[in-house]
C-alpha cells in the first residue's frame, strides 16, 4: 500500500492535484477498511477529483456572479407576497426560461421581495451549471461608459454579455442622460435572444419613457425585452417586507440607568 501511496503522490505533483493529494492518506485509509481494489482506489481518486473542481467552479461561478446576498428559496416566503404562488415558482425554478431567452420583469415597490426572489432565482441558476451575473442599472451604466478604458468595467462587461442569465436591478430608478439611454439599447440591442434577463423595478414599462427620454427608443428596447417575458406584479399595498422584518437598536429591553 505504501507504494501505490507513493506513486498516487507523485502522479498529484505531477498534475498538480494539490487537493486530492491531501486527500489521499483519508482515501487510502477507506481502501484498506473496505478491500478495495486499484481500479476501485483509482475511481475514488478521480472522482474526488472531479468533485474538487466542480466545488471550485461553483464557487469561481458564484463570485463572478456578484450577488449582494446569499439570498435562498428556504428564506423566501411566498405567503408575504401575491406576485407569484407555488405552482409558477415551480415553473421558474425548471429554468427552462432561461433557454428560451425569456424576460422576467418583477415589478412593485421598495421591500416587496423582488431582489430577494431575483437572487434566488439566480443562484439556482448557478447551481444548475448556468453562468449568471447581477448588477443593479446605476453599477450597468458605470460599467457601459467606463469599459473602454477602465480595465475592470472591460472585465466585467465581458462576464456580463456572456452570462446566461443577466438580473438587473432597480431598473429606472432614475432619470437618464441619453448618451446612457442609447448605450442600454445597444447592450439590450446585443444581447436580445442571446440571454435571459430578470428585470426589478418599481415603475412599469410604460412609465420607462420618461426615464430614457426618448419614447422611440424606449418602444425599440421594450420590443426586444417584451417579446419572451412574463411580468410579475407585487401588490403596491403590501407592507414592505424589509419594514415588517427590520431590527432597531432599541427593540432590546431599555438599560436602566
Amino acid at each position: 500500500m505504501n507504494q501505490v501511496y507513493d506513486h498516487l503522490q507523485e502522479k498529484c505533483r505531477t498534475l498538480r492535484l494539490a487537493e486530492t493529494g491531501k486527500k489521499l492518506p483519508e482515501i487510502l485509509r477507506k481502501a484498506e477498511a473496505k478491500n478495495w481494489t486499484y481500479h476501485e482506489l483509482i475511481h475514488e481518486v478521480l472522482s474526488y477529483e472531479i468533485r474538487c473542481r466542480e466545488q471550485k467552479n461553483m464557487e469561481k461561478m458564484m463570485k463572478w456572479a456578484d450577488f449582494p446576498e446569499n439570498l435562498s428559496f428556504e428564506t423566501y416566503d411566498l405567503k408575504e407576497q401575491n406576485a407569484i404562488g407555488e405552482k409558477q415558482l415551480h415553473v421558474l425554478q425548471e429554468l427552462h426560461w432561461i433557454d428560451e431567452h425569456f424576460t422576467l420583469i418583477m415589478m412593485g415597490p421598495t421591500g416587496a421581495g423582488k431582489t430577494h426572489l431575483s437572487v434566488a432565482l439566480g443562484i439556482h441558476a448557478v447551481e444548475n451549471g448556468y453562468q449568471v451575473s447581477f448588477t443593479s442599472m446605476s453599477q450597468l451604466m458605470y460599467i457601459l461608459k467606463t469599459r473602454d478604458y477602465i480595465s475592470k468595467s472591460k472585465t466585467r462587461y465581458k462576464r456580463i454579455v456572456s452570462s446566461d442569465l443577466i438580473i438587473i436591478d432597480d431598473v429606472m430608478y432614475m432619470t437618464y442622460e441619453a448618451q446612457e439611454a442609447h448605450l442600454f439599447f445597444q447592450f439590450i440591442y446585443d444581447l436580445y435572444d442571446k440571454a435571459a434577463f430578470i428585470l426589478t423595478s418599481n415603475k412599469g414599462p410604460g412609465e420607462w419613457g420618461k426615464f430614457l427620454g426618448d419614447p422611440t427608443l424606449t418602444t425599440a428596447i421594450l420590443d426586444r425585452l417584451l417579446h419572451r417575458s412574463e411580468i410579475l406584479t407585487f401588490d403596491k399595498e403590501a407592507d414592505s417586507i424589509r419594514m415588517k422584518y427590520r431590527k432597531a437598536i432599541f427593540d432590546a429591553s431599555p438599560v436602566e440607568s
